[in-house]
């Protein structure tokens, strides 16, 4: 592919949606393009605000905590893999998460609860798969047992 053609694709794709310059890149790694190239797209994406960091992360974690039901820690730990810092979203990621939680948390652990009973499973055993389960989905210990408490007394 030429320079042109990448530029021509990769401006298509970002208007269409936000992506941050790991997704980009990484759709260039697989069109084997040479790394000067890529550096280039990418300051062009860059300059034409095709791509800004900050918008792209407002709009990631306003989708994985509002859709995917995700907590604070899972949505940092994602983006951290994706190679954005942590400058550029904790604000962000802050505001949001602290909002309600709760109002996320608690009808998933509710759901959760659903599928965990008539299991046989002591009261010890339930609140530990309740509380893991709540921490695999990036929320705080804190937050977790709070939620608990209401839900289990």
């Amino acid at each position: 592919m030429t320079k042109e053609q990448v530029l021509s694709k990769l401006t298509a794709l970002c208007a269409k949606g936000e992506h941050c310059i790991h997704d980009v890149r990484q759709k260039m790694v697989r069109w084997e393009i040479d790394e000067l190239t890529q550096a280039r797209v990418i300051a062009f994406l860059l300059d034409e605000r095709y791509i800004d960091e900050e918008r792209y992360c407002r709009a990631f974690i306003n989708d994985k905590i509002r859709y995917n039901r995700w907590g604070k820690k899972k949505v940092a730990q994602a983006l951290y893999m994706k190679g954005i810092s942590s400058s550029v979203y904790q604000s962000m990621l802050d505001e949001m998460a602290e909002e309600g939680y709760e109002e996320i948390l608690l009808p998933l652990l509710q759901s959760k609860l659903k599928t965990l009973q008539g299991k046989g499973l002591s009261d010890y055993e339930l609140r530990g798969r309740l509380l893991r389960f709540a921490l695999q989905r990036g929320f705080t210990y804190e937050q977790a047992s709070a939620c608990l408490e209401g839900l289990l007394g």
